[in-house]
């Protein structure tokens, strides 16, 4: 691990970070930490992956009462399993809600932190068990300082790829590029 700069504390093990025994508190921590980055303008954009698609972490979400990991729960077929999944997909959905809620008690010029941001929250996959990735649901929140219309369902024609979606975003953004991965164009209505 390389030092870091004097004054600082290098950073933990990845085995000290994991927090298997309280998965809940690491992400409301590093929901908070975004949130407070986007407040103070040290940057206006962040990755944040809730859970790996391939983890396999047995007891991650005991606290919602299911052993199994995530992944395996994602090729269930038996009724049971497909409820365990179901729960864990509601557990991560409170979570997001925990991390726009703290956005939106944030006030930011005439509206709130909320109002001027654009927070993705989505899967790779539609279907776990068959690997695919067509009618990806994702959720869109904030209104992007006025360019984003909430409260909407967008069921879009055809099958564009996700990377549309980043484009789009990238150029209400005022950041446009004419091509991202497999992107071929913006998408219009959002």
């Amino acid at each position: 691990m390389p030092t870091p700069p004097r004054g600082l504390t290098p950073p933990a093990a990845s085995s000290d970070l994991d927090h298997k025994d309280n998965w809940e508190e690491t992400v409301r921590l590093m929901g908070d930490l975004m949130v407070l980055a986007f407040q103070t303008d040290s940057t206006r954009i962040c990755t944040f992956v809730v859970a790996q698609e391939r983890e396999h972490i047995p007891n991650r979400y005991k606290a919602i009462g299911i052993t199994e990991d995530h992944h395996n729960l994602s090729h269930a077929g038996e009724p049971e399993r497909v409820e365990q999944y179901a729960k864990v997909g509601r557990y991560h959905v409170s979570q997001l809600a925990y991390i726009l809620r703290k956005l939106k008690d944030v006030r930011e010029g005439e509206g709130t932190l909320l109002d001027n941001c654009m927070i993705s929250y989505g899967a790779g996959l539609s279907d776990g068990s068959g690997h695919t990735i067509d009618d990806l649901p994702i959720l869109l929140a904030g209104r992007g300082r006025g360019t984003l219309t909430p409260g909407r369902h967008i069921r879009l024609p055809g099958e564009p790829p996700i990377c549309n979606l980043w484009l789009s975003l990238l150029d209400r953004m005022g950041a446009p590029v004419d091509r991202l991965g497999d992107s071929t164009g913006v998408l219009r209505g959002l």
